[in-house]
C-alpha cells in the first residue's frame, strides 16, 4: 500500500521563527491563450485551512472553496500577472518569472524568505529557496498554487463570454483538441499567444 504524501510545514519550520515566509507558484505556462498568473501567500500557521494540496489534485469546486478560506485566514495574499503581449515579447519562461516577481512585490507585508515552486526564481529582495514539485511539499506553495489557479479560471470564464467559440470556460486556455480545431476554423483572437504553436 502506498502512503499518500501531502504538503506540510516541514520546510517552513526549518527557518527561524522570526522569518516571514511566503510561498509562490505560477499557473498557465502551457496555455495557448491568456496571461500567465502567479500568486504569493503568507500563511498564518495558527489558522491554516483544511484540504490545502497541489491545485492539480483538487476538483474545481474544492479549489474555489479552499481559495476563499486561504484569502480569509492568511496574513497576506497577492496575485501577479504577465500579459499575452509580455509572453510573446519575453518568452513564456521570462514572463512566468516576471509574474512571480509581481506577485511578491504586490504583497503589502514583505516576507524575507520566498519558497518558490520549480527551478527558476525572480530577482526579489529576500532569501529564495527553489523547491522542485514544491506544490506537493510545501503548504505555502500549495496555497499559492490554489490561489493562482482559481484566479486564472475566473479570467477564462470572462474570456469565454467574449469569445465563446474557443470554449475557454472548459479548456481554460489549454491546447485541447477542440481548442485547436476552433483556432483552425475561426483563426486566433487577441488573447492567443502568437509565439506559441497554435495550429496543428
Amino acid at each position: 500500500m502506498i502512503n499518500k504524501v501531502y504538503p506540510n510545514l516541514k520546510i517552513e519550520k526549518s527557518f527561524l521563527d522570526k522569518e516571514i515566509i511566503c510561498g509562490i507558484d505560477e499557473v498557465g505556462r502551457g496555455c495557448l491563450a491568456g496571461p500567465v498568473i502567479a500568486a504569493a501567500v503568507i500563511l498564518d500557521y495558527k489558522n491554516i485551512p483544511k484540504g490545502i494540496n497541489d491545485s492539480k489534485k483538487l476538483s474545481k469546486k474544492m479549489r474555489e472553496i479552499i481559495s476563499n478560506e486561504i484569502k480569509k485566514t492568511s496574513i497576506e495574499v497577492a496575485i501577479g500577472e504577465a500579459s499575452v503581449y509580455e509572453i510573446d515579447k519575453l518568452n513564456i519562461l521570462n514572463a512566468s518569472i516576471l509574474a512571480m516577481k509581481r506577485a511578491y512585490y504586490n504583497l503589502p507585508k514583505k516576507p524575507n524568505v520566498a519558497l518558490i515552486d520549480g527551478n527558476f526564481s525572480p530577482d526579489i529582495n529576500c532569501k529564495v529557496l527553489n523547491i522542485i514539485k514544491g506544490d506537493t511539499k510545501s503548504l505555502s506553495i500549495a496555497a499559492a498554487s490554489i490561489i493562482a489557479k482559481v484566479h486564472k479560471d475566473k479570467i477564462f470564464q470572462l474570456l469565454h463570454k467574449k469569445f465563446p467559440k474557443y470554449n475557454f470556460k472548459n479548456n481554460s486556455g489549454y491546447g485541447t483538441k477542440e481548442h485547436y480545431t476552433a483556432i483552425s476554423e475561426f483563426g486566433i483572437c487577441q488573447h492567443h499567444r502568437k509565439s506559441f504553436k497554435l495550429y496543428k
